[in-house]
C-alpha cells in the first residue's frame, strides 16, 4: 500500500481572536465579497449594494492601506471551517467631521455569520491590536443611528458614544446622514 499524502493549505493570519483570523486580501476574496456587497441585507444602511467594480476598487483601496498605514479592514475567516466570513478591521477616514482624521473600526460579514457574535469579538480583538500592536491611542466607530446593530456591536466592545454627526458622505441619502461615532481610548 502506497503511503497517502495530504496538502493543507495554511493561512497566514496577522493575528487571530478565538474564532476569527485576520489577514491581509486575496484576489480569492473577490467573489465572495461581491457577493456580501451585492446582499440587500448585508447593505441595508449603506445608500447602496455594490458591484464586482466597487469590490475591486474596495479590496485594491484596502491593500493600498495596509502597505502604507500597516492596518486596513481586514480580511477574515472563521478559523473552525477556514471560510471566508467578510471583513473587520480598522480604516483611516479623513471626511470632514470634528474627530476626523481618524482610525475607524469596522466590519461587514456574510449573513449567514451575524448573531453568533463574530463581529463583537472581531471588534474587541481588533481595538486591541490597534492599541496594543499598532500604538494607536483612539478608535471610532461610525454608522448611521438607524443600524441599531452596528450600535450595538459597538457597545458590546467596549466602546463610548463620542457623538452625533450629519455624515457629509451621505448628504445625498437623508435617511443615512444622521450618523454617531462612537470611541474608544488606550
Amino acid at each position: 500500500m502506497e503511503p497517502c499524502y495530504y496538502t493543507f493549505v495554511v493561512m497566514e493570519y496577522l493575528f487571530t481572536s478565538a474564532r476569527l483570523g485576520f489577514r491581509a486580501w486575496d484576489k480569492a476574496d473577490l467573489e465572495p465579497m461581491t457577493a456580501i456587497n451585492a446582499d440587500h441585507a448585508v447593505m441595508e444602511y449603506f445608500p447602496d449594494v455594490q458591484d464586482e467594480v466597487q469590490t475591486t476598487s474596495f479590496i485594491t483601496q484596502m491593500q493600498t492601506q495596509m502597505a502604507e498605514r500597516g492596518y486596513c479592514y481586514y480580511a477574515v475567516d472563521e478559523l473552525n471551517t477556514g471560510n471566508f466570513i467578510g471583513f473587520i478591521g480598522l480604516s483611516y477616514k479623513a471626511f470632514e467631521a470634528d474627530f476626523t482624521p481618524c482610525v475607524d473600526i469596522g466590519w461587514r460579514l456574510a449573513t449567514a455569520y451575524w448573531h453568533k457574535g463574530f463581529a463583537t469579538e472581531g471588534a474587541k480583538r481588533c481595538i486591541t491590536y490597534g492599541i496594543e500592536v499598532l500604538g494607536l491611542t483612539e478608535i471610532y466607530a461610525i454608522a448611521p443611528i438607524v443600524n441599531s446593530r452596528s450600535v450595538a456591536v459597538m457597545i458590546k466592545a467596549g466602546m463610548h458614544l463620542h457623538s452625533n454627526f450629519a455624515h457629509p458622505l451621505l448628504a445625498d441619502h437623508p435617511h443615512l446622514q444622521p450618523c454617531v461615532a462612537y470611541k474608544v481610548m488606550r
